[in-house]
């Protein structure tokens, strides 16, 4: 029996089966609102910042002169 999941746009039920063309999405339509919603940035994946850059400028790193020593 193949699995079912939810459309995450309008919820219904989704065969996760070959024929399924749009899935995870029920339909083109679904498909596309979730791309435009990614487009206009109301989805986003967080990511957290490889710098504190308040910390580095406290330290004098954004002096320009750093990379000078």
């Amino acid at each position: 029996m193949p699995i079912s999941v939810k459309c995450p746009i309008c919820q219904i039920d989704v065969l996760w089966e070959p024929q399924s063309k749009f899935k995870p999405f029920c339909s083109e339509r679904c498909k596309m609102i979730d791309l435009g919603d990614w487009a206009s940035e109301k989805h986003a994946i967080p990511v957290k910042p490889e710098f504190d850059h308040e910390t580095l400028d406290t330290e004098g790193f954004d002096e320009g002169d750093f990379f000078k020593q």
